[in-house]
């Protein structure tokens, strides 16, 4: 379904699947869950939780972030803010009338999901983020996260960072992130207009200054929360994920995966289905 969240003229690709089972015999959802996708992805990252969670019994929601997949794409950079975000995230659930829901995020998705949860608690019921920890803690994880960053400064570089994606046929992001759907990305990233895109939220949100500034204060998260990390992650270390406890105020949950990589919802489907299923309640 296509929804413009809040009439603001930005309009949002959001799937959300129907149970097959009948009313009445059980299948009713009683929570729902929001899941928010990261860079380059879509909604369909989430391909293989939407049916176990759907079979469970929750309503999912699944949308495009602006700028990525069948959601329009803002003009502006700073239409790709954090903020930006927020209202679509919120604008959806307003639409879909969710007063409170799950939220699972992963990589940008999960930075998402750690603000919502700040800023509109009462929002937040459970809060589930994968490989990427609370924004305070990453920005103190050090030099470590710092170097596993780098693409994060190359990415500011309009039209030099497409360019060094794009090459042969993706070669440099395929042997960079060892993403399992890279023949995917690269067919939908073909056009330099959809690259820059989604790289919007790169350059509007983490620009050469974040690396020097100070780590943001936010109110500290009263969630539930769990957080998941992988060993074989090219792009964040474990401290980022694990410090991310001395930002809650309420429980805190961590599980790490051994030799599975960034991509968590398609390398380690079942392990993630299973935590899923564990933590989130009905």
């Amino acid at each position: 379904m296509r929804i413009d969240v809040a009439g603001i003229g930005i309009a949002l690709e959001v799937h959300e699947p129907r149970s097959g089972r009948r009313p009445g015999d059980g299948a009713e959802a009683t929570a729902t869950v929001l899941c928010i996708h990261g860079w380059p992805d879509t909604r369909h990252l989430w391909r293989h939780q939407v049916g176990p969670l759907t079979d469970a019994g929750f309503r999912v929601i699944t949308p495009d972030l602006r700028g990525f997949g069948d959601s329009d794409r803002p003009a502006r950079i700073e239409d790709a803010s954090i903020g930006a975000h927020l209202g679509d995230l919120l604008g959806v659930l307003d639409h879909l009338g969710v007063g409170r829901a799950h939220v699972v995020g992963h990589d940008w998705g999960a930075a998402l999901a750690w603000v919502l949860a700040t800023l509109a608690p009462e929002r937040v019921d459970h809060l589930v983020a994968i490989s990427v920890g609370h924004p305070a803690a990453f920005a103190a994880a050090g030099l470590p996260q710092r170097e596993k960053s780098w693409y994060m400064l190359a990415f500011q570089f309009a039209g030099v960072a497409e360019r060094w994606l794009a090459a042969d046929d993706f070669a440099n992001f395929r042997a960079w992130s060892a993403h399992p759907d890279a023949d995917e990305v690269a067919a939908r990233l073909a056009d330099p207009d959809a690259l820059a895109a989604t790289l919007a939220i790169y350059r509007a949100n983490v620009g050469p200054e974040s690396l020097l500034a100070p780590p943001p204060v936010l109110p500290e998260v009263a969630a539930p929360t769990l957080g998941i990390w992988s060993t074989g992650d090219m792009a964040l270390t474990e401290e980022q994920m694990t410090g991310s406890a001395a930002h809650l105020t309420g429980p805190w949950r961590y599980e790490r995966l051994e030799g599975v990589g960034h991509w968590i919802p398609l390398e380690a489907p079942e392990a993630l289905n299973r935590l899923l299923l564990d933590f989130l309640p009905r």
